[in-house]
C-alpha cells in the first residue's frame, strides 16, 4: 500500500491556473473522483494534495477547496501542501493563518517557473527561516541546474524538513546525467532534505521508456538519500504524460522488487507518516 505524497486536482470551474494554457495536454479538469477510483485500484491508502500553482489570488481558495475534498466521506486525502509566496511581504501573516489549519502540512513555491534570483532574495530567505519551529515542511521543485539554489535554502533553515520533488527533475529523455548526478549526491548530504520518488515517467520518452530506463535515475536518488529519507508520489495527473497512475505504480513495484520489505514500507508509506505526522 502507498501513501501518495503528490496529488494534483485541477478544477478550472473553481480555480485559475495560468500555466495550463502553455501545457495543452494538461489543460482540462482532472477530478478527485477520477484519481480516487484509480488510486484505490493500485493500492493507494492515503494522499496529500500538492498545490497546482494556481493564480496568486487563489492560493487560499485552493486550500479551502482541498479542505472540502478532505471532508467527503471515505476521502483518501489526509492533508495538503499549500502554495505560498515567500518573496512577498504578506507571507508572515499568511503563515500565521495556516498555523491554525490542521489540513496544511507544508508549503511549496515552484522555483523553475520564476527567475533564478527569486529564491536568493533577502525577503524570500527571511520567510523560509520563519518555517523554523513550525510543523511545516517545504517542497523544493527545481531543475537540475538549480539544485545548488535548493541546497542554499536547506542550509538557511537546518531544522526545517525540505522535500526534493521528482528525484530532482532529471532530463531522462535527454539522458542529461550531469550536473544532476553530482548535485543529487551533494544535496543529499544535508540531513534535513528528503527526496520524493515521484513523477519521473513524465521526464522520459513517452513512446519508448521502460522500467530499465527509469532505474538508474531512481536508484541513484535512493542510493544518495537512503531508504530513511525517501517518500513516494504519483504526480497525478502530470504522470499521465508518461503513461499514467497505474503504469507508474506498477513500475514502482518492479523498481523496488529487490528491496527488503522494511525498505519498501519506509518508501511507500512509513516515512510519509513520520514526516507529516499522518
Amino acid at each position: 500500500m502507498f501513501i501518495d505524497t503528490h496529488l494534483h486536482v485541477i478544477d478550472r470551474t473553481e480555480l485559475s491556473y495560468p500555466w495550463l494554457s502553455g501545457t495543452p495536454a494538461l489543460d482540462r479538469d482532472f477530478s478527485y473522483e477520477a484519481y480516487a477510483r484509480e488510486a484505490r485500484r493500485v493500492g493507494i491508502e492515503n494522499t496529500l494534495h500538492m498545490e497546482v500553482d494556481v493564480a496568486e489570488d487563489d492560493i487560499e481558495a485552493e486550500i479551502d477547496y482541498v479542505g472540502g475534498l478532505k471532508g467527503r466521506p471515505d476521502s483518501l486525502l489526509v492533508g495538503a501542501i499549500a502554495a505560498c509566496r515567500p518573496e512577498n511581504a504578506g507571507f508572515a501573516a499568511f503563515l500565521e493563518r495556516q498555523q491554525e489549519n490542521p489540513l496544511v502540512k507544508g508549503f511549496r513555491r515552484v522555483l523553475h517557473v520564476v527567475p533564478d534570483d527569486v529564491s536568493e532574495g533577502a525577503l524570500f530567505r527571511e520567510n523560509i527561516g520563519r518555517l523554523s519551529g513550525t510543523r511545516f515542511t517545504f517542497d523544493l521543485c527545481v531543475l537540475p541546474r538549480q539544485l545548488p539554489k535548493a541546497m542554499a535554502l536547506a542550509d538557511l533553515a537546518p531544522d526545517v524538513q525540505f522535500i526534493l520533488d521528482h528525484c530532482g527533475v532529471p532530463d531522462i529523455k535527454g539522458d542529461a546525467v550531469e550536473p544532476w548526478r553530482a548535485h543529487m549526491a551533494e544535496i543529499a548530504r544535508r540531513p534535513n532534505v528528503a527526496a520524493k520518488i515521484s513523477g519521473v515517467v513524465a521526464y522520459a520518452d513517452p513512446e519508448s521508456w521502460t522500467v530499465e530506463t527509469l532505474r538508474p535515475w531512481v536508484e541513484h536518488t535512493v542510493d544518495c538519500f537512503g531508504f530513511d529519507r525517501v517518500v513516494w508520489g504519483s504526480d497525478w495527473p502530470v504522470c499521465t504524460l508518461g503513461g499514467g497512475l497505474s503504469t507508474w505504480a506498477a513500475a514502482t513495484q518492479v523498481l523496488f522488487a529487490g528491496a527488503s520489505e522494511e525498505e519498501r514500507a519506509k518508501l511507500f508509506r512509513q516515512n510519509a507518516r513520520r514526516i507529516w505526522g499522518l
